[in-house]
């Protein structure tokens, strides 16, 4: 992927866990990537641990996309589990009102981060293409159907089996133990499970049952996005099973390799340098997060580690970022204050001319450093520059065209970050105009004990002219906005 941006080539290096190396991106149409990612089961409440995949994948979307880039984003929801089905017992529900209520409260938070996701199809809209899906595999010699409906891919069959992962076929995992005795290698896994007593179930020509987890993934994404697919991504954890197991239904489906060009898998997320669980009580769910910390401050934490490393959960990482975020909108108001107020020049003398020079540098060090398989440490520390060159150096010389410079490039960033508001939000509520005015009222009040009456007056009419009416009794000082 070459082409120029202003005198920089982007090249993006990404590292592929199929082949375990860093690679230079090629999609494999010209103009448009094609991505899924793996979405939830809705059985339980979002954590920081989903957010913390979401938002680094959602990283490498922005950066194709701020280079021209039509980036289709599909991400499915598993609505129908044993997961689901076991929390719908426990709380004497159907499986349904789980589902729909898990995942209302996940596209909240996920509107709440600031992310857009092109399609979320859902598992229980796509059992036709699943059963025509399953039905080919079995055509083709790559699955059959066991005595008791249920139906399993043959790994025997796939000779690829394990390099995704790294583990050989021939290890003995136990998915579907129950059914084990049915299947033919221990390491079959299942398609089609046959329906349980009081579990919810769809027709198919093998006899009632559902879907396995593996298959609705490949169905769904390829019906989306095709037959080859540029970018598949998800958790670490879900590489095995999971992927290894797309990866073999899906190319023994289509009868050809890649299905999916690059691998690309979100680190793990650990509590004070402790794995995540409820057995531990270390759950941190995302709306409570939210609700402490705020979308940009999480996303700013989040982009501070490389996505496919650890990220540790502390409150003083945290506050970091929120410290940076408020420098950020902090400096962002005053650049725009400074372009507002000030006219534009015509000319710069060699020292701003090394200025401008500066910040575009830094905006291309940024993009390299994201270029390098999406090395968001390294970005960080460019944006800190750019924070520390505007307060030291643009801001104290108030041109508006050095200002202006800096207010693109650090909106530029932000197509990444994904954390300023919209200028149009920018305007004051009603709420924070209140506040000021009283702020103003306070200090005319002291002005009034001090007996500097002039001053005091002046306020007054200032206040009169912009619709405020003040009243002094001997008691306080009242007012109305008219």
């Amino acid at each position: 992927m070459n082409y120029l941006v202003g005198v920089s080539i982007f090249v993006l290096r990404i590292y592929n866990t199929l082949s375990r190396r860093i690679e230079e991106f090629k999609s494999s149409e010209e103009g448009i990537v094609k991505a899924y990612f793996c979405g939830p089961t809705p059985y339980d409440h979002t954590h920081v641990g989903h957010a913390r995949a979401y938002v680094a994948f959602d990283f490498l979307k922005r950066h194709i996309i701020s280079k021209g880039y039509n980036f289709v984003h599909v991400q499915n929801i598993t609505d129908i589990d044993d997961k689901i089905i076991n929390r719908a017992r426990e709380e004497s529900k159907s499986w349904r009102e789980i589902a729909d209520y898990y995942t209302k409260e996940y596209l909240e938070v996920l509107k709440e981060l600031n992310i857009r996701i092109d399609f979320h199809p859902r598992v229980t809209d796509h059992i036709s293409d699943i059963i025509e899906f399953i039905q080919t595999l079995i055509e083709k010699g790559h699955a059959y159907v066991a005595p008791s409906g249920s139906v399993y891919f043959d790994v025997s069959t796939y000779k690829d089996y394990g390099r995704l992962s790294g583990r050989a076929f021939q290890e003995e995992w136990r998915q579907e133990e129950e059914f084990l005795a049915e299947k033919k290698n221990p390491y079959d896994f299942a398609l089609w499970k046959a329906a349980k007593p009081g579990e919810p179930y769809w027709e198919s020509p093998w006899g009632k049952g559902r879907p396995g987890w593996h298959i609705e993934c490949s169905v769904m994404s390829s019906k989306y996005l095709g037959s080859e697919i540029d970018i598949h991504g998800g958790g670490q954890d879900l590489i095995f099973p999971h992927h290894e197991n797309e990866r073999a239904q899906s190319e023994s489906y289509f009868g050809k390799s890649p299905w999916v060009r690059y691998w690309v898998h979100i680190g793990y997320l650990t509590i004070s340098g402790e794995k995540m669980s409820k057995s531990l009580g270390n759950i941190i769910l995302l709306r409570e997060a939210l609700q402490k910390w705020g979308s940009p401050v999480i996303r700013l934490w989040i982009f501070s580690a490389h996505y496919r490393k650890t990220l540790d959960y502390k409150e003083e990482s945290l506050e970091q970022a929120r410290n940076l975020y408020k420098k950020i909108r902090e400096i962002r108001d005053l650049l725009i204050r400074i372009v507002r107020d000030r006219p534009l020049e015509h000319s710069l003398n060699n020292k701003d001319l090394v200025l401008w020079r500066s910040i575009d540098r830094l905006w291309i060090e940024f993009n390299e450093a994201l270029d390098n398989d999406l090395n968001t440490p390294e970005a960080m520390v460019h944006l800190n520059k750019l924070i520390s060159l505007i307060y030291s150096e643009v801001i104290n010389r108030e041109l508006s065209s050095i200002a202006l410079k800096a207010l693109n490039i650090l909106e530029k960033m932000d197509q990444v970050l994904g954390i300023l508001p919209a200028r149009e939000e920018l305007k004051i509520s009603p709420e924070e105009i209140d506040e000021w005015i009283k702020l103003v009222i306070e200090i005319r009040k002291r002005l009034r004990k001090k007996r500097i009456y002039e001053e005091s007056d002046w306020i007054r009419e200032e206040l009169l002219k912009r619709g405020v009416k003040v009243f002094d009794s001997k008691e306080d000082t009242l007012w109305i906005r008219e």
